[in-house]
């Protein structure tokens, strides 16, 4: 979500990625007697012979995440614990963010590193455009995180540079904040990362992934190249255009008829990379208070559809942006939210060592 400042193709195919079909599967609806009831036997430490690649890509299933009661007021470590408790279960990835010279990783994130993995969301700088950064414009600040990463990260996190570019494009030539000043300021930092000793951050471009921006012209020339991205990374949230989970991850619009919606672009676009929902929330609807459990309830049923996505990672706040995205404002919606949360095929694959 804009602005919010808180908190290899081989492997893949094998995993059933790239013979996945480019229709979206609807599996068909079930009944509260086709659920098991939500106790601690339904989490398991894991399936045997599954297991995180180099690249953090889980062998089976996918990660389950959340950013925790953002712009909430809790301490994160506080802010994890209360949300873990709520959802009924432990995370495997904590969204952070980060901005400019903000000094990271912090001693809680360190901590929560150490049995979690990060996902670390860090805009390099708000003052200098994409060109100047490109340029070398923020490089001390670059080295100064690249020591702080090798000093405190010892385990592999997801960083992801500058989420969601799409809105702060300024196509004029010049403006140093084209689509291509965005791939190349991405590129530079990555590499000189990469050049200054942190081998162990594993790289997300994160898209707004909406139908408007898609159809840019420009719109494609964002991408920095397969070299400096690991993970494609996407943040939908579902408004009144969406009324399931099938509908938030391939969202279209009849004003863009030539987008097929982002899920079957990347199929075409990046058939070898995994998919992150980087960010997802489900806003309330006036004329419908059980939106949230039959959308949660959805995600259930469905996410086995989608087997390039292998993170979902929630954005829990009562202050979003656009309306409360907090996934427990009624006891059906926290059931249904923790029954998805604690769903086998989020806890597959256990979170490496660290």
């Amino acid at each position: 979500m804009t602005g919010i400042w808180v908190f290899g193709a081989g492997i893949l195919a094998s995993c059933g990625l790239l013979a996945y079909s480019m229709a979206a599967i609807r599996p068909d609806r079930d009944t509260a007697a086709d659920r098991p009831p939500v106790t601690a036997a339904n989490i398991p430490g894991g399936a045997p012979g599954c297991a995180a690649t180099a690249k953090l890509i889980p062998s089976c299933g996918a990660w389950w995440g959340v950013a925790p009661d953002v712009f909430g007021g809790l301490p994160p470590a506080e802010a994890l614990a209360a949300a873990e408790e709520r959802m009924g279960r432990k995370a495997d990835i904590v969204h952070v963010y980060h901005r400019g010279g903000d000094a990271f990783p912090t001693p809680a994130e360190r901590r929560l590193a150490r049995t979690r993995l990060l996902l670390v969301n860090w805009k390099p700088s708000l003052r200098h455009t994409w060109a100047e950064i490109a340029a070398g414009a923020v490089d001390r600040r670059v080295d100064r995180l690249a020591a702080s990463i090798r000093r405190h990260l010892q385990g592999r996190f997801f960083l992801t540079v500058h989420h969601e570019p799409e809105n702060d494009v300024r196509p004029r030539p010049g403006s140093g904040m084209t689509a291509d000043d965005y791939a190349a300021m991405y590129r530079h930092v990555v590499l000189r990362l990469r050049a200054q000793g942190v081998k162990n951050a594993v790289t997300v471009m994160t898209y707004m992934g909406a139908p408007n921006w898609a159809a840019k012209p420009w719109f494609e020339r964002l991408y920095p190249g397969d070299d400096v991205v690991d993970w494609i990374g996407v943040d939908p949230y579902a408004d009144h255009r969406v009324d399931d989970f099938a509908t938030l991850i391939d969202k279209v619009r009849p004003d863009h008829a030539r987008w097929p919606g982002f899920y079957r672009w990347t199929q075409t676009r990046f058939p070898g990379k995994p998919i992150m929902v980087a960010e997802w929330g489900v806003f309330p609807r006036q004329d419908d208070h059980d939106f949230k459990t039959t959308f949660f309830n959805s995600v259930r049923r469905q996410i086995r559809g989608y087997p390039q996505i292998k993170a979902l990672v929630y954005f829990d706040s009562p202050r979003a942006p656009r309306g409360d995205t907090r996934f427990d404002p009624t006891p059906a919606a926290a059931h249904a939210f923790t029954e998805l949360a604690r769903a086998p095929y989020f806890s597959s694959t256990p979170v490496p060592d660290h």
